[in-house]
């Protein structure tokens, strides 16, 4: 596996298991207890803790959105190891900010696909926060990507997807042995104005459904 895939994720400061609360750790040992054992669990969210930390998030922010990316980490990992029954195939956008092209491949996958199968989204080097005229142009189309926020890249994602798009950034080469991978050319939104990140959000969605399609998910 290529080493930059856990580029994203910093060193578990030796006080990390400070800054989690006790009841994210609670929540998700109860969910994931009979797939993972609880130190995997503490790991998982302590490095993502420390992840939104360290790119300065404020607390209350930083404590829901690490313990839903360590959610997510745990499903993919639970899916990676076979521990779990899994529902179609598991799809991963990656770019570099996570915060654009990515984010909105993945609302219009889970719109398209629904729950046929499962998609994460992640960057090389995420931002703080999507886009706010990628959220509205997606808004538009009638996918509520609000609530989304930019995650890094994370062994656990990697190894469970089935399928690998980059969407075109050009910093690494996410190809993993014995998986799909796709690179999909397009502009970055970042910086741009609404009418041109319209135009990179139906060409988006063009290629998603194509993809779909093609995995045999379409309703």
């Amino acid at each position: 596996m290529n080493e930059t895939f856990g580029a994203g994720l910093p060193s578990i400061a030796p006080d990390a298991d400070r800054m989690i609360p006790d009841e994210a750790s609670e929540r998700l040992t109860e969910e994931f207890g009979s797939v993972v054992d609880a130190a995997t669990v503490e790991r998982i969210l302590a490095s993502s803790f420390a992840h939104f930390d360290a790119i300065g998030l404020d607390h209350e922010r930083r404590a829901g959105v690490a313990e839903r990316f360590a959610r997510e980490r745990l499903t993919a990992l639970a899916h990676a190891e076979g521990r779990v029954i899994r529902t179609g195939p598991t799809v991963l956008f990656v770019c570099t900010l996570n915060a654009g092209r990515s984010q909105m491949a993945l609302g219009f996958f889970k719109r398209l696909a629904g729950d046929r199968a499962s998609a994460w989204s992640c960057g090389s080097a995420p931002g703080v926060a999507v886009n706010p005229l990628v959220v509205a142009v997606m808004t538009e189309r009638g996918v509520d990507i609000a609530d989304e926020f930019p995650k890094p890249w994370a062994d656990e994602l990697m190894r469970a997807a089935d399928v690998v798009i980059d969407m075109g950034c050009g910093d690494s080469n996410p190809i993993i042995a014995g998986h799909r991978f796709e690179q999909w050319p397009l502009p970055d939104p970042a910086g741009e104005g609404i009418e041109e990140i319209r135009g990179i959000r139906d060409a988006i969605e063009v290629r998603v459904r194509r993809l779909v399609a093609n995995l045999g998910l379409a309703a």
